[in-house]
């Protein structure tokens, strides 16, 4: 069964009886352009009906973390560009600097309830399950080091760019907090690196510098940080010059069994969660890890 709202992308309305729309122009990024806009505490997004373009920016300093405000605010964002028939594309950025997202707010799995730890997974896997199996074309502009659920994002997207700084750094690092990814992290993960790459990264719980996750595959280009938007403005530009219903259709094909194995066990996911996060050894560590966080800070 499929949770309400959600529409994994095989089963949504295909979307190419959408009238032809001009593609954005690689010179004037989205956002500079006449838009619709709409604001949460969280997240800022900018539409561009003209080219169908739109740009979603993180906004919840210092560190962009997931948390069940956070995702709440993704999820319906995504939702409300997906029913926009004007909106085509989607680019993901941040405006917190030299931070892309930290990945999941790790307060939100210490020391609450089983109905909140329920609550905030049943919108972790509601953000990915909206992003990876969206209907639009997805672009990450990967503007700062992204951790965790902070790549999880970057992964789900079609298309990552990364600002070419050997110090900001991106991947699935659950393991050296002695958390275990959960199997649609590592799907997604395998999915775009290899299965090799993906579990030496996951074991290891390895962070790649900039040019590191290059070479692996994990974003598929670097560019200077001021070219970012630019350079996210011709790639949306080059995918959306393809009819939509022969990429949408080539999307579900490629990620269809992997939306699908969460859909099936959804339930059996949020369970697991529960067990692992409400073991004292799990909170224990997340707590040293909380003030390890908070030594930094001061």
């Amino acid at each position: 069964s499929v949770s309400p709202g959600v529409l994994p992308l095989c089963c949504r309305p295909p979307a190419w009886d959408r009238p032809a729309r001009p593609p954005p122009s690689p010179l004037q990024p989205p956002g500079l352009a006449p838009c619709r806009s709409f604001s949460n505490n969280k997240i800022q997004v900018e539409l561009d009906e003209s080219s169908g373009v739109a740009m979603m920016k993180f906004k919840s300093p210092p560190v962009n973390s997931l948390s069940l405000e956070f995702l709440t605010e993704f999820s319906i964002s995504l939702e409300k560009l997906e029913n926009n028939r004007a909106c085509r594309g989607v680019i993901i950025t941040s405006v917190v600097p030299k931070i892309f997202s930290s990945g999941l707010d790790i307060t939100e799995m210490c020391g609450k309830s089983v109905e909140h730890y329920t609550e905030f997974w049943r919108a972790v896997q509601e953000m990915w399950l909206r992003l990876y199996g969206s209907n639009m074309v997805t672009v990450a502009a990967v503007n700062g080091s992204s951790p965790a659920g902070g790549c999880l994002i970057a992964l789900s997207c079609d298309y990552r760019i990364m600002a070419e700084n050997p110090k900001f750094s991106i991947g699935l690092n659950e393991a050296q907090l002695g958390i275990v990814a959960p199997f649609w992290f590592k799907d997604t993960f395998v999915n775009v690196v290899g299965h090799r790459i993906a579990e030496r990264s996951l074991q290891l719980g390895s962070l790649h510098p900039a040019p590191e996750a290059q070479k692996l595959g994990l974003v598929d280009e670097l560019v200077p940080e001021e070219k970012l938007m630019e350079k996210a403005a011709a790639v949306m530009t080059q995918w959306l010059a393809l009819p939509d219903h022969a990429r949408q259709l080539t999307k579900s094909m490629m990620r269809k069994a992997v939306l699908d194995r969460l859909v099936a066990h959804r339930e059996e996911d949020i369970k697991n969660f529960i067990t692992f996060v409400s073991k004292e050894s799990i909170q224990k560590s997340l707590r040293m890890y909380m003030e390890m966080l908070k030594k930094r800070k001061s």
